[in-house]
């Protein structure tokens, strides 16, 4: 990662009336989303296009841009050059239009008017000038090259070549079709990535992320690598809140990494199981990450089903993660904490009992009763106020409050920017014809044969994965390849979390992974030997998807025998799987059986007690039974001599 796009580096500290436009825009961009997202319009006496209230936000977002991020790392962040104000400017003109002009132009969405494709360009532009600064070049080539086939794809041969498109044409639908800036992707952002982001926020402001990782010190800390469980859990946890990898490696690994590596873990090993616990946040419920939220609008399902159907592949991988930690623990002899470091219950109930209400409102609006997702979040973000006031230890400040609102504004920024590429992106592979073909390409190349385009597909999913976001890779995917995925018959739920969860490997995935960059930073380790250790450590992830696409009872459809049996098989094997990555059980073990408990573990996890694929099953079973009873004998061997020898000796 180069010093442009370094976060400590890249944004400005303003002072005076930049510094007042500045709070200004993010807490308009804040708040204005937060009531988006809670459906206060629905009690206004007055109705509005949705498209109406989206080019606010993305105005204001994209203006807020402008004014808080630099152009590059070595510019002085004191103050704002005339043309970011002149960028200022013209996001809000680009917005602003959206929000007075639409109800007129919803009836006339064909006309290419002059002011319409010449606003639709600038938009354009200063999108792709705000990817630059927040995500780098490569996120902004992309989306410049999906717009350069759009336009240009005649000059192309066979299955790529297409009709193309006129400038005036393109800007135009890139700007106010729904299939644009103004599609899925900035809906799901101001409905409901808000709210979740707003939540995390708050929880912060409350101490609820203290209560988080005493939580975890009381559960784990005694144990064997306790400091490394901690890291687990905690951060595990606040994943599940903010969705975000990289926020929980900053935040939650400044404690868990210097803790972990006091405690005698390599600092290499340390950072890798931050990051990788971290990355599991975005697949566990039941926040998850953003792109499960998109998830929920591409299939017109509710987010409470995307979030049970994570629940299991979400246990999956952290049997495997929190397998592979112990054993290391064990590896390098590493005992529990010190009772004199953690925290007691009494205290930590005392104090940290109210944060259990917001969290139990959460898990019962979204998978028991099935609300709008961004409604159930804005609700828990006020219950989170309300029982923080409710202790003096607690009780947020007045600036506590006004910095909450804040950071979520100065978070959503990035949020907007790329929620409105991702428009760019889609719509211009759609108004190309592209998102048809591609279908049509993957299935002839695989043959027909699902395995093949599932893997096809996973390979595509992590070399976009290099430079791209998450969500932005699975947009991408779900509509050039999800289509394809549905034509061989997989269940479309399990195709689009394949798609979301090979998308979020690329932050534990090196070369760009941006997780494990940032653990690295924080355990000042060699980033290539930490980012491959998290790639062993988060070998479900990489097998889990397979398991599920081919057999959705891991994925809880199906009956509960199927459902139990795919569970207890599949935990089996990952427990195998993990064993034989981590090298050690009992003792350290050789290249050869750590090959076939891997093997065992991958035959378990296929697609459980169904067809043809008993056999394998079973072999499987076997295989790693006889492997386990042939390690403890080894054990009972070892001790029984190690308590004969005293007695030779004598």
């Amino acid at each position: 990662m180069s010093d442009d796009y370094n976060p400590a580096t890249k944004f400005r500290s303003l002072t005076g009336y930049a510094r007042t436009i500045e709070r200004t825009l993010l807490f308009t961009l804040t708040l204005s989303g937060a009531a988006w997202a809670g459906q206060i319009h629905t009690y206004l006496d007055f109705t509005f296009f949705k498209e109406q209230f989206l080019g606010l936000f993305f105005g204001i977002g994209l203006a807020g841009v402008f004014i808080h991020v630099k152009v590059h790392a070595k510019q002085s962040g004191l103050n704002v050059p005339w043309y970011d104000w002149l960028c200022c400017l013209g996001s809000l003109l680009t917005g602003g239009y959206i929000m007075v002009m639409y109800p007129s132009i919803a009836y006339r969405l064909g006309i290419l008017s002059p002011e319409r494709w010449l606003l639709g360009g600038l938009a354009v532009i200063l999108i792709f000038e705000a990817t630059r600064r927040l995500a780098g070049p490569a996120l902004a080539w992309l989306g410049a090259i999906c717009i350069l086939y759009a336009k240009f794809g005649y000059l192309l041969p066979g299955v790529l070549y297409t009709q193309g498109s006129s400038w005036p044409r393109l800007a135009t639908y890139l700007y106010l079709d729904s299939s644009g800036v103004l599609g899925i992707p900035l809906t799901v952002a101001a409905s409901v990535v808000v709210a979740f982001i707003f939540f995390g926020q708050a929880l912060y402001a409350v101490g609820g992320d203290k209560f988080i990782t005493d939580l975890a010190l009381i559960a784990m800390g005694r144990y064997r690598g306790g400091s490394a469980k901690v890291a687990v859990v905690s951060s595990g946890l606040f994943g599940t809140v903010s969705g975000s990898a990289v926020a929980n490696v900053a935040v939650d690994g400044a404690i868990t990494i210097p803790l972990m590596k006091r405690t005698g873990y390599p600092s290499h090993l340390a950072a890798a199981i931050e990051a990788v616990a971290s990355n599991g946040g975005q697949i566990a419920p039941p926040v998850m990450g953003a792109a499960a939220f998109l998830i929920a609008e591409f299939l017109n399902i509710p987010y409470g089903q995307v979030a049970l159907g994570a629940a299991i592949p979400a246990l999956l991988y952290y049997i495997a993660l929190f397998t592979q930690v112990d054993l290391e623990a064990a590896k390098y002899g590493l005992g529990g904490l010190p009772a004199s470091q953690l925290p007691q219950w009494r205290g930590v109930l005392r104090f940290g009992w109210v944060f259990l209400f917001p969290l139990g409102f959460l898990i019962y609006a979204l998978m028991i009763e099935n609300w709008e997702a961004g409604q159930a979040g804005m609700i828990t973000v006020a219950l989170t106020f309300i029982v923080g006031a409710l202790q003096k230890e607690t009780r947020p400040t007045f600036d506590g409050i006004v910095k909450c609102i804040e950071d979520t504004g100065r978070t959503l920024l990035d949020i907007v920017v790329i929620s409105a590429l991702a428009g760019l992106v889609i719509g211009a592979l759609q108004l190309s014809g592209l998102t048809f073909k591609l279908s049509l390409i993957l299935v002839t190349l695989s043959g027909g044969n699902v395995f093949l385009l599932l893997g096809l597909t996973a390979i595509v999913c992590i070399f976009l994965g290099m430079s791209l976001p998450t969500a932005v890779v699975y947009i991408t995917l779900a509509v050039l390849v999800g289509p394809a995925l549905a034509q061989l018959g997989i269940d479309p739920l399990a195709a689009h979390l394949f798609l979301f969860y090979f998308g979020m490997l690329s932050l534990v995935t090196p070369p760009n992974c941006l997780a494990t960059y940032t653990a690295a930073a924080i355990a000042h380790s060699d980033f290539w030997k930490t980012g491959w250790t998290g790639m062993r450590l988060g070998i479900a992830a990489y097998v889990v998807p397979f398991a599920f696409a081919l057999h959705p009872a891991l994925i809880l459809k199906g009956s509960i025998g199927e459902i139990l049996l795919a569970v207890v098989a599949a935990c089996t094997g990952t427990f195998l799987l993990a064993v034989g990555c981590a090298g050690f059980l009992f003792h350290l073990m050789g290249w050869t059986k750590r090959g076939l408990f891997c093997l065992a573990g991958l035959l378990l996890m296929l697609p459980t007690w169904h067809g043809k694929w008993i056999i394998l099953d079973g072999l499987g079973l076997a295989l790693g039974m006889v492997l386990l009873f042939s390690e403890w004998n080894k054990r009972s061997a070892a001790r029984d001599a190690a308590l004969a020898q005293p007695e030779s000796n004598s």
